[in-house]
C-alpha cells in the first residue's frame, strides 16, 4: 500500500513538472520585451558612447528587440554584434525579470594614436582600431611611422604600457616616431635632440642609460650639442654632435644605473632654457 501511494505521488509531482514547464514555455512565448535599458559602464567626461548612439547603432545593423517574444530575442547575436562596433570593448546584453532588455557596454579607451601617411586613427591597449575624429580628442601618446604587416603600430604597445606607468618619462616623450623595426625613436620635451631606442625591446636598460646620459652628460655638454643620442646598442650611449658627423660614445658605471630617484625633468627642462637664452643673448 505504501508502494502504491509513492507512485501516485511521483506521478502526481511529474505531471505537476510537466505542466508548469509547459505553462512557462506558453508564458515565454506571450510575453515580449517591452525597452531597451542601455548603460556605458565607464562613461565619463569624455565619453562619446552614449545610450541613443547604442540605440541608433542597433536599428542601423537591423537588431529588434522590442515588441519581440522574451524567447525569440537571441542576446548572444546581439552581443556579438555590438562587439563588432570600432567604438566598443566589450557589450553584454540579458533580459531582465521586467522583460526589458538591458546591453552594458565599455566604450573603446584609447592608449595611443597612430599617424600612418594619410590615415590617423586611435589604438587601445588590445590593438583595436578606432578612427579619429574631430569630435573627440584623446591625451594619450602620439605615435608616427609607416606601418606594415611584418611590423604594425600593434608593436608599440608594450613601449606605450611602459611609458605610461612612469610618471617621469610620461611627462619626457611628446612622441613616437618610427624609421623602420631597428630604429624606433622618441622625441623628448628637452628639445634639441632626438633619442634613438632602436627595437621597442629591452626599455628598462635602455631608459636607465638615457637617465644616466641626462644627469651625467647633457648639463656639462649642453642640451643642443648632440642632436641624436641612441641607446640601441648595449651597455653604451652613443651621441652624434650637432652638424657633425661625429659620434661620441658614452658608457656609464653600476653607480650611474643604481638609482635615478634624482633625475628631475622639471631641472633639466629649466638648465636647458637658460643655456638656450644665454646662447641667444651671447
Amino acid at each position: 500500500m505504501k508502494r502504491l501511494i509513492r507512485y501516485i505521488v511521483l506521478i502526481v509531482l511529474t505531471a505537476l513538472l510537466v505542466l508548469g514547464i509547459s505553462w512557462a514555455a506558453g508564458k515565454a512565448q506571450r510575453e515580449v520585451c517591452t525597452a531597451i535599458d542601455v548603460e556605458v559602464l565607464n562613461a565619463d567626461s569624455t565619453s562619446f558612447v552614449t545610450p541613443e548612439g547604442i540605440l541608433s547603432e542597433m536599428n542601423r545593423m537591423g537588431l529588434k528587440a522590442v515588441g519581440l517574444p522574451v524567447s525569440k530575442i537571441n542576446t548572444d547575436f546581439i552581443e556579438n554584434k555590438l562587439r563588432e562596433s570600432v567604438y566598443l570593448e566589450s557589450a553584454e546584453c540579458v533580459i531582465a525579470a521586467n522583460n526589458h532588455l538591458i546591453i552594458r557596454v565599455k566604450q573603446i579607451v584609447p592608449v595611443l594614436r597612430v599617424f600612418d601617411g594619410n590615415s590617423s586613427y586611435y589604438m587601445n591597449s588590445d590593438g583595436k582600431r578606432m578612427v579619429s575624429s574631430p569630435n573627440f580628442i584623446a591625451d594619450v601618446p602620439v605615435v608616427q611611422g609607416k606601418f606594415t604587416q611584418a611590423f604594425p603600430a600593434t608593436r608599440l604597445l608594450p613601449l606605450v604600457e611602459y611609458i605610461n606607468a612612469d610618471p617621469t618619462l610620461k611627462e619626457l616623450v611628446t612622441m613616437i616616431s618610427v624609421r623602420d623595426s631597428n630604429n624606433v625613436f622618441i622625441i623628448p620635451a628637452i628639445s634639441g635632440h632626438v633619442v634613438n631606442l632602436g627595437t621597442p625591446t629591452n626599455f628598462e636598460s635602455k631608459f636607465k642609460r638615457l637617465t644616466a646620459f641626462y644627469k651625467k652628460v647633457l648639463p656639462y655638454k649642453g642640451y643642443s650639442y648632440y642632436d641624436t643620442i641612441s641607446v640601441k646598442w648595449n651597455h653604451q650611449v652613443v651621441g652624434t654632435k650637432r652638424l657633425k658627423k661625429v659620434k661620441e660614445a658614452y658608457v656609464p658605471d653600476s653607480t650611474d644605473l643604481q638609482n635615478d630617484d634624482d633625475f628631475d625633468l622639471e631641472t633639466l627642462k629649466e638648465e636647458h632654457a637658460q643655456k638656450t637664452n644665454n646662447s641667444k643673448q651671447n
